[in-house]
């Protein structure tokens, strides 16, 4: 009874009642959160603040040009850092390990495989670094007379090369998943893909090698990684035996190699 009368006053009377003196301390906690978080942000962008102030002050023995714009844009930047790295920690993270459990326990495998596919394409196809360096690639093909120096050439161009990336990361994270499925040891696929690296890079056309080896790069970037590092550890922490430490560990090395693989290939066909 007495329980029921507490609910009551807490659902009912007390937000109307609220003082504005419990709201000012409220606002202030969530203020103090906020300045911590950004201070964060800024602690980690603080190395590059130095490198840069060092070689400009000390080296080229030049003031800093547009100050305030820069300053302006480091603000920016530090803001925008905390709110990613807090998106990742409420929202990325836990809905990559939540599917991963969800899998896990349904006991699909055929499911698994088509998500994990399905995840490694989706984020990969929407890298702002993948983009980036496929439309820079396909402007340079184009100037070099590799493709028609046309906007749709172009863009098929671009269009394919990220198309190509995705599915070798799709495919990458499938190895990954059946990798901790079954238990094998990651160096051994690792060893055999840089072979495979190697193996391809004598035969790809040269100008396709570069953006080959970049493309490696570029998919490991802010959208792939967190979702495909939580369904490796998600996966790896619900099955039995499997350690999250040694196990839930090495999808982005497959995500990042695969696409040098098949970039060259997609050079030698077009």
């Amino acid at each position: 009874m007495i329980d029921s009368i507490n609910n009551y006053f807490i659902l009912k009377i007390y937000p109307t009642c609220l003082p504005y003196k419990m709201v000012n301390v409220l606002v202030s906690d969530y203020l103090k959160q906020l300045f911590i978080l950004l201070f964060g942000g800024f602690k980690d962008l603080l190395p590059i603040i130095i490198v840069v102030a060092f070689f400009q002050f000390a080296v080229l023995q030049q003031p800093i040009p547009d100050l305030t714009r820069i300053l302006m844009g480091l603000f920016m930047v530090s803001f925008g850092l905390t709110l990613f790295i807090k998106g990742l920690e409420i929202g990325l993270f836990p809905v990559g390990e939540n599917l991963a459990y969800a899998f896990a326990k349904k006991g699909s495998v055929f499911w698994l495989i088509i998500f994990s596919f399905a995840l490694g394409f989706g984020t990969t196809i929407a890298e702002p670094a993948l983009i980036a360096i496929a439309d820079k690639a396909a402007f340079l093909a184009a100037k070099d007379n590799v493709i028609n120096a046309t906007a749709a050439a172009q863009q098929a161009y671009a269009s394919g090369l990220r198309v190509t990336v995705a599915v070798a990361v799709g495919i990458a994270i499938v190895i990954g998943v059946i990798r901790i499925i079954r238990g094998w040891p990651i160096q051994y696929l690792i060893i055999g893909g840089y072979l495979g690296v190697v193996t391809i890079t004598f035969f790809a056309p040269q100008e396709i090698i570069g953006i080959a080896y970049d493309s490696g790069g570029v998919t490991t970037s802010t959208i792939t990684v967190p979702l495909v590092t939580a369904l490796g550890v998600g996966l790896a922490s619900s099955i039995r035996g499997r350690n999250p430490m040694l196990d839930g560990f090495g999808l982005i090395a497959l995500a990042s190699l695969t696409p040098m693989m098949f970039v060259m290939l997609y050079g030698m066909v077009i």
